[in-house]
């Protein structure tokens, strides 16, 4: 991890996940685009990941430049997601985002939420 603005880059993307985020964007064209993570209420374990894409952001965001894809995270999110590893997997399970965080208390069997 590097620096960012003068603090620890907080999150991984695996060359998987960046190579799947720049083909999804491309997808969606029209200019440029910031690649949203966020962690919401909800899921079976309390929280929950979300991803979507964003022209704007928003005051207070962390803007982390990751090989070419500007990912951005709000404020609250961002201690939930410091640490975390973001992997693109294609497999039996079927094609998805995997997040493998520290943070995290316990994962529900799905992966895609998580208690602090």
């Amino acid at each position: 991890m590097g620096m960012v603005g003068g603090i620890e880059d907080p999150i991984t993307v695996s060359a998987s996940a960046l190579e799947k985020m720049r083909a999804l964007m491309d997808e969606e064209g029209q200019g440029p685009l910031y690649l949203r993570i966020w962690v919401g209420g909800g899921g079976c374990a309390g929280f929950q990941y979300g991803f979507c894409f964003e022209r704007t952001t928003e005051p207070g965001d962390r803007v982390i430049e990751k090989d070419g894809v500007q990912v951005v995270i709000d404020p609250l999110s961002l201690p939930y997601l410091t640490g975390v590893d973001i992997d693109y997997r294609d497999d039996l399970k079927g094609a998805r985002f995997v997040v493998k965080n520290p943070n995290a208390r316990t994962t529900c069997g799905c992966g895609n939420s998580f208690s602090a």
